[in-house]
């Protein structure tokens, strides 16, 4: 019985502060359209286990909590296609769909949710704020209605939510946004009313928490703000007729009639028993930029004060406490200093953390960052001090495309988040993981396509109109050959120790690494700069590691293009590469070659097509290259047959291959190696055959299979798994379905089909298929195909029973 499992994720995080929670030994955040959930505190670091489908636009906000009557894990979600997604946990662990909300008319800016009363509340760019009340049965049915609408005023858009409930039993609900104050609205029974507004902030505010100060029932609720104006402001609800100063020194003598507060003016709200005083508690101040989200982590232990955590576009947590006499302070500061920041994003500054997130034990911390990727902490008792761990990463925008190195170690993918990415395995004792080991390109441009040229370059195409061709450095070489067991001479000359951007360029420059002396007399410089022990790591880099110090040196350009990159192909000797850019006039319709020895254009160009090449590719031996095109045509040009040649000429082609645009090809391995495979946005797949001889060379369609949807990608398994007189080939299309053939090369008839079910398939269309290559260690050869997608993901799938 066929089968496909997922091996890898890789996802970025969405910029919003709100897009992420963390509860029990679940983390779940946006990615895209999607919700990843992972486990920041298994130690195996698989990263993560899976990715929810059900938005149809950026994700903005989620709440992941425990339903106290049902027992149930609830994931509430908001996107900025305007809906409002409830998930439940079911039995075996996984997150299924239970309930759509349409009712806002704008997109999703945030949720807060009070578990204990079966409340939640979302605010919307339609400048409303809803509030809901939840309710799940033992059997998994989810009720949602819509308590109360009310239009905030005066307009503003929502940011930050929070909600608690009173010593009365009554629910407040605090609300902030794109202006400076802070809307207290208080319950009073069925409908909530606007009850106080708190002034001080001087922007937008970004973050709302309540917490008890203390585990005792009555303690007074504190309530963390904090604003783009850098600071955070702490309030405190006090119950009763009196204010919290003049409680306090009834019951201490020593206590001034102001007490701790630094603001004796105090917002009034309820009545009777449910009567409370809002007084301004303390200001923290810290941070240089925006202050994007706050956070309570209140210990178990009689009459601990709670801890805050807030995260910044400084590129800083910070840790605040009260101490001994009151004061709160900052504690611990963890993430970069500002010496370290780098000139450019490309250098080093990572644009700001945008969420923090308690581990429940407050024993860890996490942070997302402009990158995409989660940085962690976890507090080390004996040394008494926060240390890094590992933390996961992916693209935050579409891949485009991926490519596999000739001995199937690594992946590359590039993406229009304009950069380019590596993983490996992460070998150690019993344990394989994969893991991103280096960011070889960090761009200025949308990159389209990538091709990878022996074991050590790279070529990419991007929205500038040239290619890009990059050397591995020694640095990464090490760093691969030490954690995922490769065997590549890391002792190469040729190859440089490290690269780095220069201030405002696009051209990653070679470096020598510093020795330990070296780096002790160098002088200041403007670069960055690498030691040799930098990357001589004992696991995966860091995320500082990977955007500052794990970049390829840049070998060559490629001139000749007039527009965008469209594609670009490597033959399998490694000799030539070919590539296309995106026309609309037969002019530029042209695929250049060009030979990797000097890297000097083989002219002239190739010639077929009349529109934009979308896909290139080399037959197995190199003596073809096959181009498809916007146009509707294959076209198949054949090496010319003077020794040493690099020409290519037109041998075949085919204008009505399809019945619209072809958007992808693909060769069958050197068992059927006059075999290729195109698919169209006819919603076919083709698979032709060729017949190549002195006087012509033709090619005759075996086997049409239609697809659900326009087939993006085909991808050829050209491994030695594959049974005999079989081809198997995989598929993927523009509403993320993913199917994989065995294909009998008898009869051209389909043995076995394979379809990926829905819930591991990408939400997005699938941008690229990749095979990967045979492994040096035979323990190594599986079935393992490689997705990249609209959706922002990279997924690796281990394909078995497939004959």
């Amino acid at each position: 019985m066929a089968s496909a499992r997922l091996e890898y994720i890789a996802a970025g995080g969405n910029r919003h502060p709100c897009a992420a929670d963390w509860t029990e030994e679940l983390l779940a955040y946006g990615s895209g359209h999607n919700i990843a959930i992972f486990r920041p505190e298994n130690n195996n670091h698989k990263g993560v286990e899976t990715l929810l489908t059900g938005h149809t636009d950026i994700v903005n906000a989620l709440k992941l909590f425990r339903d106290p009557p049902s027992a149930k894990r609830v994931l509430i979600s908001g996107s900025a296609d305007k809906t409002i997604c409830i998930w439940i946990e079911k039995t075996d662990g996984k997150f299924e769909l239970a309930k759509s909300l349409t009712e806002h008319t704008a997109s999703i800016n945030v949720v807060g949710v009070l578990p204990e009363s079966g409340v939640f509340a979302t605010g919307a760019a339609d400048a409303t704020l809803k509030i809901w009340k939840l309710r799940v049965s033992e059997s998994l049915n989810v009720e949602v209605d819509l308590i109360q609408s009310m239009t905030l005023a005066p307009r503003y858009f929502p940011l930050a939510i929070a909600l608690a409930k009173l010593q009365s039993g009554q629910v407040v609900i605090a609300v902030g946004g794109t202006m400076a104050n802070i809307q207290i609205y208080m319950q009073n029974r069925d409908t909530f009313s606007l009850a106080a507004k708190l002034t001080g902030h001087e922007a937008w505010v970004r973050a709302l928490d309540f917490t008890r100060e203390s585990s005792k029932p009555d303690s007074d609720l504190l309530l963390a703000s904090a604003s783009q104006d850098k600071y955070t402001r702490l309030w405190r609800f006090h119950a009763g007729e009196e204010l919290p100063e003049v409680a306090a020194a009834a019951s201490d003598p020593a206590m001034t009639v102001f007490g701790r507060s630094l603001s004796n003016k105090a917002h009034w709200i309820g009545e009777g028993d449910s009567k409370h005083s809002i007084t301004f508690e303390a200001l923290l101040i810290g941070h240089e930029d925006w202050i994007y989200t706050a956070r309570w982590f209140t210990k178990t232990a009689q009459d601990a004060a709670p801890q805050l955590l807030t995260a910044s576009a400084d590129n800083s947590l910070a840790m605040w406490e009260r101490d001994a006499d009151g004061f709160w302070t900052c504690a611990t500061r963890l993430g970069e200093i500002s010496a370290q920041k780098g000139s450019t994003t490309a250098t080093g500054s990572t644009g700001g953390f945008w969420i923090g997130l308690w581990s429940p034990s407050g024993n860890k911390v996490v942070s997302l960052g402009r990158t995409g990727s989660w940085r962690a902490w976890s507090y080390n008792a004996s040394e008494d001090r926060w240390l890094r761990e590992l933390g996961i990463s992916g693209h935050v925008r579409a891949v485009k495309d991926i490519a596999w190195s000739n001995d199937g170690t690594q992946l590359m993918s590039t993406s229009s988040d304009q950069t380019t990415r590596l993983f490996g395995q992460w070998k150690r004792d019993d344990t394989t993981t994969w893991h991103e080991m280096s960011r070889p390109q960090i761009h200025g441009y949308d990159l389209n396509c990538l091709a990878a040229i022996g074991a050590t370059q790279f070529i990419s195409g991007a929205d500038e109109k040239l290619l890009r061709v990059f050397n591995k450095p020694k640095a990464v070489t090490s760093l691969l050959a030490k954690l995922s067991g490769t065997t590549e001479d890391v002792s190469d000359a040729d190859l440089p120790d490290a690269a780095n951007i220069p201030v405002l360029g696009l051209s990653n420059k070679a470096i020598n690494a510093l020795t330990p002396e070296e780096e002790a007399t160098a002088e200041p410089s403007e670069e960055t700069q690498i030691t040799k022990s930098t990357l001589d790591l004992s696991h995966p880099p860091f995320e500082d590691h990977l955007a500052r110090h794990t970049l390829f040196p840049e070998l060559e350009k490629l001139y000749g293009h007039g527009y965008e990159i469209s594609c670009v192909a490597a033959s399998h000797d490694g000799t030539r590469v070919a590539t296309a850019c995106r026309a609309s006039s037969i002019d530029h319709a042209v695929i250049r070659l060009y030979e990797t020895k000097e890297w000097r254009e083989v002219k002239p160009a190739l010639t077929a097509h009349s529109l934009t090449v979308t896909s290139l590719a080399f037959s197995a031996d190199d003596k073809f290259l096959l181009s498809v095109g916007r146009d509707r045509q294959w076209a198949l040009f054949s090496r010319s047959a003077a020794p040493a040649s690099s020409t290519y000429d037109l041998a075949a082609s085919n204008p009505k291959g399809h019945s619209r645009m072809i958007l992808s090809c693909s060769w069958a391995g050197s068992s059927a190696s006059n075999v290729f495979a195109t698919g169209g946005r006819d919603k076919n797949v083709k698979i032709w055959g060729v017949n190549s001889s002195a006087e012509a060379t033709t090619a005759d369609l075996h086997l049409t299979i239609p697809t659900s949807a326009p087939a993006t990608s085909v991808a050829f398994y050209t491994g030695a798994l594959s049974p005999a007189s079989t081809v198997i080939l995989a598929a993927g299309a523009e509403n993320g379905e993913i199917s994989v053939w065995s294909i009998s090369t008898d009869d051209w008839t389909v043995k076995n089909e394979l379809k990926i079910e829905k819930s591991m398939q990408p939400s997005g269309a699938i941008n690229a298929l990749r095979w990967r290559p045979d492994g040096k260690e035979q323990a190594e050869q599986k079935m393992q195909l490689a997705v990249a997608s609209e959706d922002f993901s990279v997924k690796l799938f281990v394909i078995q029973g497939l004959q």
